[in-house]
């Protein structure tokens, strides 16, 4: 089956900038995809969904795509929380670093924090980032504090003044550093992340909760209406437990979603989904995770970087948050992505420590043709499914010559449609390396 029209729904992360960043950066990197590949590419504006309860959380725009012996259409969904998450980060400083850090130790003491750590330690290192800086720049504060409460002393100043004096000036250093250096150390933003996970994995975001149920309506409505021939749903970063929440809840709005009309495949990038899931609270979560796991009617591929600290690699989404489903289980196929292969090296040099530059690969562009490619995924012939089957197959379409092309798609057309997403019996993933 060649896709001729693909309706992809993309689900960003906790990334206040929104739409119209998201808009630039997916235009330009789709040009960059089409001088790879030698490809014409046109993409329209973005415009938002009907008005009513929907308006404004949505929008959307369609890409046409034309290579050698193939044209696809793409309409794409882009899923809207930059309001939600801009309301989060205009609070006051002091509010967010207190209910930061309280959460922060309420996770290590209760050993939630432990389980990250050994699920994968540099995402624990990476969410325990911001507390160090804030520790670092509470000493340099306390530093100007004693300074002053000194300089007051020497000048015969002494008692509750040189206290409160001392106070005031550690308060508005410690302000001043956290406002002044966010740009560089991102402390108030990853912990609004972590306010934010907690919450949600609490069930204390019932304004989440009913725009994901919003979205989930949206994924029925396009089930039962488009006459694309793929479904995609693409979650990265913190999108991935949204995403697989939003799958998870149109599945029991339409259990024969996925059984017609379109086929309906999740894809979490960069996922970070034991942030919600390592909670004791968030037994609903784990429940969905198990319906997807199970469920005959959809696919499930997850996407996976070592590089890339801010997702948990290697990690089995359903069996690393201890969820047995035994002979049922059927998804995620697990694809491990290595970013050195897709990158040129002098690039790649350039940013490699860079890491939310590192987490925001997986869906731009490539720099050398690869088997993982997000724009051939949104834009390409071929089915999600058998492009994570046969990748090897599925690169030579656009990379190779004319009789290899040719003997790419016979292969294809012959190869098991069943091979991503696993034998129904199969107990465990499959698991696929790209790269």
């Amino acid at each position: 089956m060649r896709v001729q029209h693909r309706h992809v729904i993309y689900v960003q992360g906790y990334d206040p900038r929104g739409l119209a960043q998201y808009y630039r950066m997916f235009r330009t990197e789709l040009r960059k995809f089409g001088r790879l590949y030698c490809l014409t590419t046109t993409v329209g504006r973005p415009k938002e969904h009907a008005p009513g309860e929907f308006a404004h959380e949505s929008a959307g725009w369609t890409i046409e795509t034309t290579g050698d012996g193939w044209q696809t259409k793409t309409d794409y969904d882009f899923l809207r929380w930059e309001d939600l998450i801009q309301r989060d980060l205009a609070a006051p400083i002091w509010r967010t670093a207190i209910h930061g850090m309280l959460i922060y130790w309420g996770l290590v003491f209760s050993g939630t924090m432990g389980r990250f750590w050994r699920a994968h330690w540099r995402f624990a290192t990476f969410i325990s980032w911001p507390h160090f800086v804030l520790l670092n720049e509470a000493i340099w504060s306390a530093a100007a504090a004693w300074l002053v409460a000194w300089g007051l002393k020497g000048l015969g100043v002494h008692g509750l003044l040189v206290g409160c004096a001392a106070a005031a000036v550690f308060i508005a250093v410690l302000g001043s550093l956290m406002k002044y250096t966010e740009e560089r150390t991102y402390l108030l933003y990853l912990m609004a992340d972590t306010i934010f996970t907690w919450q949600f994995a609490h069930g204390n975001r019932p304004e989440w909760d009913a725009r994901i149920d919003r979205f989930a309506q949206h994924l029925v409505k396009v089930a039962q209406n488009s006459d694309a021939q793929e479904i995609v749903l693409v979650g990265h970063s913190s999108g991935s437990f949204l995403g697989s929440e939003i799958l998870a809840r149109a599945l029991k709005l339409d259990p024969d979603l996925g059984r017609r009309g379109p086929r309906v495949v999740l894809l979490t990038l960069g996922g970070n989904m034991p942030i919600v899931g390592f909670h004791k609270g968030a037994q609903d979560f784990r429940d969905n995770l198990r319906l997807l796991a199970t469920e005959p009617s959809i696919d499930w591929i997850d996407c996976q970087s070592r590089k890339d600290v801010m997702n948990f690699y290697p990690f089995d989404p359903v069996a690393g948050h201890g969820i047995d489903v035994g002979s049922a289980k059927r998804n995620p196929t697990i694809i491990p992505v290595r970013f050195r292969e897709i990158v040129r090296p002098e690039h790649y040099n350039s940013f490699r420590w860079k890491f939310f530059r590192v987490h925001f690969q997986f869906v731009m562009a490539n720099e050398r043709p690869h088997a993982y490619d997000f724009f051939m995924i949104v834009c390409g012939p071929v089915p999600l499914r058998e492009r994570m089957a046969q990748p090897a197959t599925t690169l030579a379409l656009v990379d190779g010559d004319l009789a290899t092309r040719e003997n790419a798609w016979k292969k294809l057309d012959l190869g098991q449609r069943s091979a991503v997403s696993g034998a129904s019996g199969g107990a465990s993933p499959a698991v696929r390396r790209i790269g």
